[in-house]
């Protein structure tokens, strides 16, 4: 029994476009938030006491987790030689 293609290709085919010129076409049309517009998210991963550490610090300080860890990366730039960028 043969495998029925999938949506996206079956739209894909009726369009006219490959897979490429779709994703390339999808990603222009995305907005992004100019508040994010020539940055790039750094991720890590920890326990979870750390997060809701980090979200408490910010309660407590009227400010965002975003701000808190642009300080500490500063700081540890700072302590290497650094230029403060964040």
């Amino acid at each position: 029994m043969a495998k029925k293609p999938s949506l996206t290709a079956a739209l894909q085919v009726a369009s006219g476009q490959n897979k490429k010129e779709t994703i390339k076409k999808f990603r222009q049309e995305q907005t992004i938030r100019p508040s994010r517009q020539d940055k790039k998210a750094i991720i890590g991963y920890f326990h979870p006491n750390v997060s809701k550490q980090l979200r408490q610090m910010a309660l407590d300080e009227d400010t965002s987790i975003q701000d808190l860890l642009r300080e500490a990366l500063n700081d540890l730039f700072q302590k290497r030689g650094k230029a403060s960028i964040a």
